[in-house]
């Protein structure tokens, strides 16, 4: 009897326990909650955290995020209006604004994620489609830092002049989209475009002619620097022609220095010593003229046969030079 009576105990115990677990649930700062009734909302959503009461087995407890969620876009073939084509890659940040009408026309997140997927990739295909590919590419017409490398790679449309820019057809696409989410309890807080490509085919293109462009422009800087350094090379030749032409007449200088000073020294010597001079001029024309292969003729009555045959026939006195 004991035994049955703590058996009966311990069944009541468990189901009370059980029913207050189904009946009690907490809701943390993080989420809010809609009350179900065999799968149909019941009265308004919770977004209070704290302690709240359902009915036991009869109504279901839906937690939904209260935080902003994320959504990643997929990467679509998009053509723009001046006909080339790309791909783009969007991404959005969404929060469910009202769970109860979420509930309703999406049930949960997995639903969501589809809708959105419909809902920006459509408004991102109808906006591109209706701007050039610069406008998605750039933001504003501020100048290229280095213009000069890139004056004769780029198309004549990418010189265009930036009407709206990629920031404002960012907010163009946002706009648009958040017309249309709020119908399923959703806010769309951020929408960005994370890629922008060309698709392959023209992309190779685009590649083949970058490569053949920084060619071109290899080639200029090299035909820059071969012009330079001809420059420099004439530069030196003129320095060095200044610098021969300053040192030669230095150097005509020096020696028309020296033949006047040996002129001078001739010329005192001939006035103290007539013969000494005469002598010394004699040797001179021996040695410039007359070498170990030559023959002269002479006449007995010239001077150098006179000093060929007797160096004693210096001078009318008779007197040889000092040694």
């Amino acid at each position: 009897m004991n035994g049955r009576r703590l058996l009966w105990l311990g069944g009541l115990l468990i189901l009370a326990m059980v029913t207050l677990n189904a009946t009690f649930f907490t809701v943390s700062e993080t989420e809010q909650v809609i009350i179900t009734q065999f799968g149909k909302p019941v009265g308004q959503a919770i977004t209070q955290p704290g302690l709240h009461v359902k009915v036991p087995f009869a109504q279901e407890a839906n937690v939904f995020d209260k935080r902003w969620l994320e959504w990643n876009g997929n990467s679509n073939q998009l053509p723009t209006r001046d006909k080339k084509y790309i791909w783009v890659e969007t991404y959005a940040r969404w929060r469910i604004a009202d769970p109860l009408l979420f509930f309703q026309r999406l049930r949960d997140e997995r639903g969501a994620q589809s809708r959105l997927d419909d809902i920006v990739d459509g408004d991102t295909r109808n906006v591109i489609a209706n701007h050039n590919l610069i406008e998605v590419v750039r933001t504003s017409n501020r100048a290229f830092e280095r213009a000069e490398e890139v004056e004769d790679v780029m198309e004549a449309e990418a010189m265009r002049a930036v009407e709206l820019g990629r920031d404002k057809i960012t907010r163009l696409i946002l706009q648009r989209a958040s017309r249309v989410v709020p119908d399923y309890g959703i806010e769309l807080v951020d929408l960005q475009i994370q890629r922008v490509n060309y698709i392959e085919s023209v992309q190779a293109k685009v590649f083949d002619r970058m490569i053949s462009e920084r060619k071109r422009i290899a080639d200029r800087h090299r035909s820059e620097g071969q012009g330079k350094s001809a420059e420099i090379r004439g530069k030196k030749e003129r320095e060095l022609k200044v610098i021969e032409s300053e040192a030669y007449r230095k150097t005509q200088d020096i020696m028309g220095r020296g033949d006047a000073e040996a002129t001078g020294i001739y010329a005192s010597a001939y006035n103290r010593d007539r013969e000494l001079y005469r002598f010394v001029r004699t040797m001179e024309t021996y040695r410039a003229t007359v070498d170990k292969e030559s023959w002269l003729v002479l006449s007995t009555e010239a001077d150098l046969f006179r000093y060929l045959q007797s160096p004693n026939a210096i001078g009318a006195s008779g007197r040889a030079p000092k040694r």
